[in-house]
């Protein structure tokens, strides 16, 4: 995904993996399909995009308009990461309704399919947003309206990505399928293939893409492209330049980057294309169903095995649960006083988690145990990863409640051969599904009917 992929208002991440409940406590993770997965950040006001200016419409799709004026709205709203400078406007704009034809292509495909999010949907998703920003739902929405949108749009736009995954999750992620043969075949490549998961590339790359159905004339035409690219590549050009230039991928306006990551997490075609070279090196042209690929290796170094690895973490805390009788702001007022006393040394965490936890683990002084990432739901495992041990956090609403968490411990712990193949299947997963989506969007779009017009002369 570029750096430019984060649209809507909150840079929402929905969608991916249901976590499955684990135990009995409260606060460990339950099924959450309806809200977003990653921590959705607040953002801070930013310089105004929009100008005044007559709207027209840009583009159709099936018969739909999208006009200027939806993408300078979307623009206005859009957060680029911090110290990271826009493209130029023109391209910026142009990426902008790409995304928005895309979307638009979606929305119909969900309508028609009777897809919809209500108004229960939407609240709890609100309120998911909420928790991980640390806020109340009545401060998030303050926040959204201080930085100039309207708590209409905000939802408007929450119910909108609501439902686009929930298209993807019928149409793509649900028919994703990761075989224990699949997962044979991973360790055995692995095996096979030794230090590959000590590797870690950093590639960009220049996409020449080939339609479907390509005569054998356009392929040669097209590969002559690639070629031309790698030739002036390995001749010293600035490969930054020629992704922007001839590159139909979508990370083009980054340079073509495509991130520092393990070599188990690229395609196995990059991994083969640069196994031989070092970084500044050019691959051969790569021919893949997407099209043709000029790879240069910008980064490449050894790193150790993290996924045999994995912290594990004892903490404890105390749960209170607002009710009629006990408001949240109550409920984070008391936990603070309770602070107050532990650090002062007047009482310990332990004493208090006996006596007021509404959660199971009271009668065992609040102690969770041993946790695995992963374990609790997304808001309490960000504050408890946090802190240091011995530290008490401030209170932190959550989906289950309000708490106080202690950190006793961590440890390193070694993966066993169960986690390892679970680990090895939500990696495969991870990466059909992400290559499913892509076909779908690439199929949908091929079928859709889209119209770019031009801006009208004066």
């Amino acid at each position: 995904m570029n750096k430019w992929s984060h649209w809507s208002v909150l840079a929402l991440c929905l969608g991916g993996a249901v976590a499955l409940p684990v135990g009995a406590q409260g606060l460990r993770m339950g099924n959450t399909a309806t809200t977003p997965k990653a921590a959705a950040r607040v953002p801070t006001p930013a310089p105004a995009l929009v100008v005044a200016e007559a709207d027209h419409i840009v583009a159709v799709v099936n018969s739909e308009p999208i006009t200027r004026h939806d993408v300078r709205a979307r623009l206005a709203r859009l957060q680029p990461p911090e110290g990271t400078a826009l493209p130029p406007r023109a391209q910026l704009e142009r990426q902008v309704l790409d995304r928005l034809v895309l979307e638009r292509i979606q929305l119909q495909q969900a309508k028609e399919q009777g897809l919809k999010v209500d108004d229960a949907a939407l609240a709890d998703a609100e309120a998911a947003v909420a928790r991980q920003n640390r806020l109340t739902v009545d401060a998030l929405r303050e926040r959204v309206q201080a930085i100039g949108l309207t708590l209409q749009g905000f939802q408007a736009d929450l119910r909108r990505d609501l439902l686009l995954q929930r298209l993807r999750e019928r149409e793509v992620d649900s028919r994703v399928r990761v075989s224990e043969a699949d997962i044979d075949a991973y360790l055995a490549e692995r095996q096979r293939a030794a230090g590959l998961a000590q590797t870690e590339l950093h590639l960009a790359q220049v996409l020449v893409q080939v339609p479907e159905g390509a005569s054998a004339d356009t392929m040669a035409a097209l590969q002559a492209r690639a070629e031309h690219v790698r030739q002036r590549a390995q001749d010293g050009a600035d490969f930054a330049a020629l992704a922007k230039e001839f590159s139909e991928a979508p990370e083009r306006d980054n340079g073509g980057q495509l991130g520092l990551r393990s070599a188990e997490r690229y395609p196995t075609l990059f991994v083969e294309a640069t196994r031989q070279l070092k970084a500044g090196d050019v691959s051969a042209v790569v021919r893949s169903g997407a099209g043709f690929h000029v790879l240069k290796v910008l980064e490449k170094r050894a790193t150790g095995l993290p996924e045999a690895q994995y912290t594990q973490t004892r903490a404890r805390h105390i749960l209170l649960r607002p009710n009629a009788q006990l408001s949240e702001a109550a409920a984070i007022a008391r936990l603070n006083g309770w602070r107050e006393q532990i650090l002062s040394g007047k009482t310990t965490f332990e004493t208090l988690a006996r006596q007021h936890s509404q959660d199971g683990s009271a009668a065992q002084g609040g102690d969770l145990g041993w946790a695995s990432p992963g374990q609790f739901v997304p808001e309490f495992e960000q504050v408890m990863d946090e802190l240091a041990p011995g530290q008490v956090s401030m209170p932190l609403v959550s989906r289950f409640g309000v708490h106080l968490i202690q950190l006793q411990q961590r440890r390193q712990a070694e993966l066993t051969p169960a986690q390892q193949r679970d680990w090895v299947r939500n990696l495969l997963r991870e990466q059909k599904t992400e290559t499913a989506y892509a076909n779908w969007l690439r199929d949908l779009r091929a079928q859709a009917y889209v119209e770019y017009r031009e801006a009208p002369q004066p």
